[in-house]
Parts: C-alpha cells; sequence; structure tokens
C-alpha cells in the first residue's frame, strides 16, 4: 500500500453509518440520508449525508462525529476535508464517508441525485420529541 493509497474495506460499515447518523442528529443535524453505495462501483459502501443550519453547526456536527467515534471505537478517520470553508465537511472513514453540508451547499451539490442509483436505508430517529 502506498502512501497515498486507500486502506482496504472492513465490511463494518452499516454499524458504522448508523452510529454516524446517530451521532450527527445528537447535534441536531437535519435530513440526515444513508446510502448504501455497495452494488456500484464507488469508492466507499456507505454515504452519509446531513445538514446543518450554519458553518458553525457544520463544524460541530463533523466534530462531534469524528470525535465520538475516536473515543468510543478507537476510529480516526482516514482523511477529512473542508475544515476551512465549513460549508462540506467530509470524514472518510473508508467503509463510510461522512458528509455534513451548509443546507445550502448541499442544495447546490445534490449529491443523493448524483448518486441515485444507490439504494437509500431507513433511518429512525430515536432523539426525544
Amino acid at each position: 500500500m502506498t502512501a497515498t493509497s486507500r486502506p482496504p474495506r472492513s465490511g463494518e460499515g452499516l454499524a458504522l453509518a448508523q452510529e454516524a447518523v446517530r451521532l450527527a442528529l445528537d447535534k441536531k443535524a437535519s435530513d440526515p440520508v444513508l446510502l448504501d453505495l455497495r452494488e456500484l462501483e464507488a469508492v466507499s459502501d456507505y454515504f452519509v449525508i446531513v445538514s446543518a443550519a450554519s458553518e458553525v453547526q457544520v463544524k460541530a456536527i463533523a466534530d462531534h462525529v469524528e470525535d465520538s467515534l475516536r473515543e468510543s471505537k478507537g476510529l480516526k478517520p482516514w482523511h477529512v476535508e473542508g475544515r476551512e470553508g465549513r460549508h462540506w465537511m467530509l470524514l472518510d472513514y473508508i467503509d463510510v464517508v461522512v458528509h455534513v453540508f451548509h443546507e445550502k451547499t448541499r442544495e447546490y451539490y445534490l449529491l443523493e441525485r448524483l448518486w441515485g442509483d444507490a439504494k437509500k436505508i431507513e433511518i429512525a430517529d430515536t432523539r426525544p420529541a
């Protein structure tokens, strides 16, 4: 494996993706989508896509997901993008890529439409009302 190549996938992506969704919802992320990309030629098995109302919230959500997965599972993202701009932060865990979008940026990129052939996995919002 070269310094720029991705490590192999672990096959434990669904549980990690569901945990990332739960953690994002802890910080009031909105419109969560979980895409199963395993049947497509994709760089990852799952995409988690959530929205935030502000740049501050984008960072708070991404930081919470990253910090919580590091503390609870010993996981660090293989790659992180968007820390400077905070319109779209990406946490790449190989099996799972977490996308935290500012609402306007998500509307512009329409990532769910780009990956429209992917199976959507139902997300149960278990937060108290």
